[in-house]
């Protein structure tokens, strides 16, 4: 579900709090997200705005983001006008889902002038619209031209106006009165549906208009809810939705409910080619891997050309060319129809049968050889497709850097940075105590996990039949929570994350080998234990928050 105006009231005050403060850097993070960098009297800050349709917003961030190699013409324009600037007020519009930002910056010359970013969160039609001091558009995130929309056109030079306001509603504080019956989304600004579905059942529950309204003024927190897959959040307990509701800090809430959604849509903008090829390929080998087993089944049946060439060669004299032959069998008496091609003679026809036959013989270990190869391709890039699903962009790159490798893509020419001795691949750490788990998303990171980090006598652990994370316990030995928590990584984190009673298979590090000739990370496993494990997004979470290090 998408913020509403009192929810952007909270993140509005939070934010201004840190104002007035000094733009030190803005960078591109997808098609629809900018990253402010500022400095200011209480220290600096990332400012995440996202204009996009279903999961825009605004807040302080302190998740790790790739910025885009080529940043579009919009945030060009924004380093220009407003790089170095200073950020004065932020104010909200009423309370639609409308801020208003001035920033303070000086021109080429040296001339100070105030510009107007007006950042909209209204799902479809979010926007970041900069407006210089005489009200006119300088340019929009998202340009609409007056053929798609006569009423307000965003476009250079175009006037700014505010979308128009809804008449009629009340401000929810400043309530005098108020129709029990009717929802409240039509009665007041700034509720949403869902807030509209909480106040009438608190109102049931005999708690107080004015009450509830002062909890929602003064929340620095953000309630998240999990019913299914869906994840429902509000500034206050949804004790509607009768469901247990995790507590963070607001910032820190939206870190969480939108870094791994949108980090998604990042992956698909900037690494399409990826998700591309290895669609390619699995769609190549899974093709071409039944007629590879047609083919070895044809084969199969060479004998018969051995036949027709001793029956041919064996009964010659006595033989009429014929479009026919109809021979008497060495081994059971019955009769063969043997086909004969007009063009040749029977000699011709009898040898031809014979390369037939020796073709098809070697033809037998060269396809076993092509099917096993076509199995192993389905499988590696099977496991590929499953590791991007579940992807950073860290994560992405890792994966791309592995098939140029490979061969099946070709490097992509970008800005040559000098790297200080080589990089370690983006594994996470988990810290339990005095024990770490180390947890491998990618085929580079389960290799350095597992076979670099690992010890023998560590535990390791895979989800069994899936394809996956490696996660190592680096201990010889562990409780079972710790084992079970282990466990939940190796379940979550492989294309078995929705299903029930997992399995996952665990031993230590000695009792694994590495299967030759195989791309990716498989092993064997010569001994092992499973435990069955039901995913939990919920129980991943708050190991990510209580325990993840790096």
């Amino acid at each position: 579900m998408a913020l509403d105006g009192l929810v952007l009231q909270r993140l509005k005050e939070e934010i201004a709090q840190y104002l007035p403060a000094r733009i030190h850097k803005i960078q591109q993070i997808s098609d629809t997200e900018i990253l402010f960098q500022l400095y200011g009297a209480n220290g600096s800050r990332r400012l995440m705005i996202s204009a996009h349709s279903v999961y825009n917003r605004i807040h302080f961030t302190e998740e790790k983001y790739t910025a885009m190699e080529t940043p579009g013409n919009f945030v060009m324009l924004l380093r220009k006008l407003c790089d170095q600037g200073i950020i004065k007020t932020l104010e909200q519009i009423g309370l639609d889902r409308i801020l208003h930002m001035q920033i303070e910056a000086r021109d080429e010359l040296g001339d100070i002038h105030i510009r107007h970013m007006y950042i909209e969160l209204m799902g479809k039609y979010a926007n970041i619209i900069l407006v210089d001091e005489q009200e006119k558009i300088i340019d929009a995130l998202k340009r609409i031209p007056p053929f798609e929309n006569n009423s307000r056109t965003i476009h250079p030079g175009a006037l700014f106006r505010l979308p128009a306001p809804h008449s009629g509603k009340q401000d929810p504080f400043c309530c005098r009165q108020f129709d029990h019956d009717e929802s409240f989304t039509k009665q007041f600004h700034g509720f949403s549906p869902l807030l509209s579905d909480e106040m009438h059942y608190r109102l049931a529950h005999k708690e107080q208009f004015s009450d509830v309204m002062q909890e929602i003024k003064t929340s620095h927190h953000l309630y998240i809810s999990d019913i299914g897959e869906r994840m429902y959040f509000h500034c206050i307990p949804l004790k509607h939705l009768q469901a247990e509701c995790r507590s963070y800090d607001i910032m820190k809430g939206f870190d969480i409910l939108f870094y791994e959604k949108e980090e998604k849509v990042r992956i698909k903008q900037q690494s399409g080619d990826l998700f591309k090829t290895i669609r390619k390929e699995l769609h190549k080998n899974k093709s071409k891997l039944p007629k590879l087993q047609q083919t070895l089944e044809d084969s199969l049946h060479c004998e018969i050309y051995r036949q027709y060439g001793d029956l041919l060669f064996a009964y010659m004299p006595s033989l009429k060319k014929e479009k026919t032959i109809l021979l008497p069998s060495f081994e059971t008496g019955e009769d063969i129809v043997i086909p004969i091609d007009m063009k040749y003679d029977l000699k011709q026809n009898a040898n031809k049968y014979y390369q037939k036959y020796h073709k098809a013989k070697r033809a037998q270990l060269i396809v076993k050889e092509q099917i096993e190869l076509c199995i192993k391709e389905l499988h590696y890039f099977e496991a590929l497709e499953v590791q991007l699903e579940q992807a950073s962009i860290a994560d992405a790159k890792e994966i791309r850097e592995e098939l140029v490798k490979q061969g099946y893509m070709r490097p992509q020419k970008t800005r040559i940075r000098k790297k200080k001795g080589q990089e370690l691949p983006h594994f996470s750490t988990f810290q339990f105590k005095d024990i770490d788990v180390y947890l491998g998303k990618n085929n580079l990171q389960n290799e350095y996990v597992t076979w670099k980090l690992g010890k023998k006598d560590h535990i390791w652990l895979h989800a069994k039949d899936y394809h996956g994370a490696h996660v190592v316990i680096a201990a010889a030995h562990a409780e079972e929570q710790l084992l079970r928590d282990a466990a939940m990584l190796a379940a979550y984190y492989s294309n078995g994350r929705y299903s029930s009673s997992v399995p996952v298979n665990y031993c230590h590090i000695r009792q694994l080998k590495k299967i030759p000739k195989t791309k990716g990370s498989f092993v064997s496993l010569t001994n092992y234990h499973t435990i069955y494990i039901d995913p939990d997004p919920s129980h991943i979470q708050k190991l990510l928050d209580e325990h993840l290090i790096r």
